[in-house]
C-alpha cells in the first residue's frame, strides 16, 4: 500500500524544464528583487550621507549616532569637534548622522 502511494505521488511530479535557463529563473529573479528592495537603496542612502559629511561646516547644528546633539566647531579630515552645553569633545565624522540647522562659518 506504501508503495502505491510513492508511485502516485512520483507520478503528478512535473519533470525538470528542459531550457537551462528556465531551471534558474527563479534564483535570478531572486537576486533581482534583492538588488531593487535592499542593496539599491542602501547604496543611495550611503552616497547621501557622504554628501552631507562634505557639506559639514563650522557653525552647523548636528545629531550623532550616540544621540549628542552639538554645535560643530572645526571639522577636520576624519574627527569633528563639537560644543555642547559647556562640554567641548571630538568625534568621528562618520558618527554624526544629521545635520539639524545649517549655521553661518562666522559663529562659533
Amino acid at each position: 500500500m506504501h508503495t502505491i502511494f510513492q508511485n502516485l505521488i512520483l507520478a503528478q511530479a512535473t519533470p525538470p524544464p528542459q531550457n537551462p535557463v528556465m531551471a534558474f529563473l527563479p534564483m535570478i529573479l531572486l537576486v533581482v528583487v534583492f538588488y531593487f528592495i535592499l542593496i539599491r537603496p542602501q547604496q543611495k542612502r550611503a552616497k547621501q550621507q557622504a554628501k552631507m559629511l562634505e557639506a559639514l561646516k563650522s557653525g552647523d547644528k548636528v545629531g550623532t549616532a550616540s544621540g549628542i546633539i552639538g554645535v560643530v566647531v572645526t571639522v577636520k579630515d576624519k574627527l569633528v569637534t563639537l560644543r555642547s552645553g559647556d562640554s567641548k569633545f571630538e568625534v568621528t565624522k562618520a558618527s554624526v548622522t544629521e545635520i539639524l540647522e545649517a549655521g553661518n562659518s562666522s559663529q562659533s
